[in-house]
């Protein structure tokens, strides 16, 4: 057995209190090099599943990142400019109409906002996503104070990206408000046509809320493989390999996603734009979702990886160290 095996054996066979590995799917140079499922969990709603490469499990804040991308082809057609204030009508005749889209992708636009996974009652995050937060998660988040002057203070906010997502579900859908129902059509169609199919990400599913916006903060299903066709995309900096390879973000998009604007004190992450990167991977640059969900890109050695599962905060740090232990595999 191979080093590399063995730390895949030992990830998948950790205790209940570390945590449980669903999904892995290690690519090198754009072939799968190891892969590996687990078991699902039996619920209150079905049964055990025994998982495949064709299952699909969410992304949590990995959808971020896709958000990230979706911007990102809006940029690239003359759409939006991401240095001009952000178009969002609640903000006009208000200090908050200084914001721009960009302050926004780095998580800086100064919006109070808790992102709380456990405390409901202090949490913007539950109450956006499962709470009283009304139908449209972006009018939710776009209703905060402003806390701080825009440009000048990092936070980390899944409302960010909400807002972030109402104004691209505005520009493909013709313009903001409108039928619930048409808006999701409009942003379904944007995101399998210009995002998901040159891709190569088949099993891809978004989510919407109330008023027809893709929950671009925290909801989109795929399988690992697809998650890691996505990694791929910006590896080759917007590149799809599929046939043509297509061009479908702006060149410079990936840099642009990985450059560096804040630390989180916490894990020692750092963030650009609705990406992170691993600071002991070099060049690094990852998508990250709630209890391990993970896509991280080194260029270096041309690895994509992606982690699937459920691991609780308190231990998120020595799944860390066995997911860097098995990109260090490559590094050798």
């Amino acid at each position: 057995m191979s080093e590399l095996e063995k730390l895949v054996d030992e990830l998948f066979s950790r205790s209940d209190t570390e945590g449980q590995s669903l999904a892995l799917v290690i690519q090198q140079g754009g072939s799968i090099v190891t892969e590996r499922y687990g078991t699902q969990p039996a619920n209150d709603f079905q049964p055990a599943v025994e998982l495949d490469a064709e299952s699909t499990l969410i992304s949590w804040s990995m959808a971020k990142s896709i958000t990230h991308a979706a911007i990102g082809i809006l940029v690239a057609d003359g759409s939006i400019d991401i240095d001009a204030p952000a178009s969002v009508l609640e903000w006009k005749g208000t200090p908050k109409e200084a914001i721009t889209t960009l302050q926004l992708l780095e998580m800086r636009s100064g919006l109070h906002f808790v992102e709380d996974y456990v405390d409901g009652t202090a949490s913007n995050c539950i109450q956006m996503l499962f709470g009283d937060g009304g139908p449209s998660h972006a009018a939710y988040a776009a209703s905060q104070p402003l806390d701080h002057e825009p440009g000048s203070v990092w936070n980390y906010s899944s409302g960010t990206t909400n807002i972030i997502s109402r104004i691209i579900g505005d520009i493909v859908s013709g313009g903001p408000g409108g039928d619930p129902g048409d808006r999701e059509t409009a942003m379904r169609s944007f995101l399998s046509e210009r995002l998901f199919t040159p891709t190569g990400m088949a099993t891809a599913e978004p989510k919407f809320d109330g008023a027809g916006d893709f929950v671009g903060s925290s909801y989109l299903y795929a399988s690992a493989r697809d998650f890691a066709q996505f990694g791929e995309l910006y590896r080759h900096d917007g590149v799809t390999d599929l046939g043509n390879g297509a061009q479908i973000l702006p060149v410079g998009w990936a840099a642009h996603a990985s450059l560096q604007v804040a630390t989180d004190e916490e894990s020692g992450f750092g963030y650009g734009r609705h990406w992170w990167s691993w600071p002991e991977i070099p060049r690094s640059y990852s998508c990250h979702g709630y209890e391990g969900q993970f896509i991280v890109v080194a260029p270096e050695t041309e690895v994509v990886l992606v982690h699937l599962g459920k691991t609780d905060v308190a231990v998120a740090s020595a799944l860390r160290a066995r997911l860097g232990g098995l990109l260090q595999q490559f590094a050798q």
